[in-house]
């Protein structure tokens, strides 16, 4: 006879029941496999960053006299408000451009079959097998004066003469948008492919057009995947130090290359610790106000 028909509980159960504390010992038991993750996470991030906040308390760049002079000299300079919204702003810009482009390969992934599906993802993986210093330079070559873009152009007769997009804001954007591409498209293909595909026949069979099907149904269902595909995007377009240096050039300027000018040309630590943090506090401040608004929408969604 089984152990159910006796009355007899199973080990297993009895080991983890609340009489015993084999709970309290199951979470301790967790606790435990999450201490090393917490410890290499404090290591490499909170104390390099206890260590900008306390270097940015310091007047000379001699790191000898400690003061509020770093922070004071940057926040007083009106230039680096200008650098703070252009680095936010190319962010935005980024994420926009990410989402309009996105948004129709994410669709034309769910209409493809299962075979095609897996080619379009291997090609939607593969820029992140290379080198992102790779891609930057590769873009040089598309961008250029002689490059694919103007002779395209010229080619069609849309313009007489190559247009300048190395060093704009313009061709920053569109390598950027490329460039982080799969941090939008992974999150929205996720989620995506969990909706019911039947909703978008309802809504046709209901009067609705493909747009409005596209914004009322898709869109509205696929929003924890377009806002965790717009934080990993705006996280990282801010901080492509490489990308903005080598396509935008020294004559945009962003937080990146100001912190890299500070630490590495002039060597002022404490005005580029002042940099790096707000740098930091920017970015985390709209990252949250966009995971504020993803929660608000999906309570929305659901209530």
């Amino acid at each position: 006879m089984g152990s159910r028909s006796l009355g007899m509980t199973p080990p297993s159960l009895r080991d983890t029941s609340p009489a015993d504390g084999g709970g309290k010992r199951f979470a301790l038991a967790e606790w435990q496999l999450a201490l090393p993750l917490a410890l290499a996470f404090a290591a490499l991030f909170l104390a390099p960053l206890l260590l900008l906040v306390g270097v940015s308390f310091f007047n000379d760049d001699k790191i000898t006299q400690p003061g509020f002079g770093s922070w004071v000299k940057f926040f007083g300079d009106p230039f680096n408000y200008k650098v703070i919204g252009d680095t936010l702003l190319l962010g935005v810009k980024t994420v926009c451009a990410t989402i309009v482009v996105g948004y129709p390969l994410a669709l034309v992934y769910l209409d493809l079959g299962a075979r095609l599906q897996k080619v379009l993802l291997f090609i939607i993986i593969m820029p992140l097998l290379l080198s992102v210093v790779v891609r930057t330079f590769a873009w040089i070559v598309v961008l250029g004066r002689e490059g694919m873009v103007n002779q395209v152009l010229i080619g069609l007769g849309l313009i007489s003469e190559p247009l300048r997009l190395l060093q704009t804001e313009l061709g920053l954007v569109i390598s950027l948008t490329q460039i982080e591409m799969p941090l939008m498209l992974l999150p929205l293909i996720s989620v995506m492919s969990r909706l019911d595909p039947n909703l978008r026949d309802a809504s046709a069979a209901l009067g609705a057009s493909r747009w409005r099907t596209l914004f009322t149904v898709i869109v509205p269902l696929s929003m924890p995947g377009l806002v965790a595909g717009c934080l990993l995007v705006f996280a990282s377009s801010t901080t492509a130090f490489i990308s903005q240096t080598v396509i935008g050039g020294v004559r945009l300027i962003y937080l990146p290359l100001l912190i890299w000018q500070q630490s590495l040309v002039v060597y002022n630590w404490p005005l580029a610790a002042v940099a790096s943090l707000s740098l930091v506090v920017s970015v985390l401040s709209v990252i949250a106000a966009l995971s504020y608004l993803g929660r608000r929408s999906s309570g929305h969604l659901h209530g």
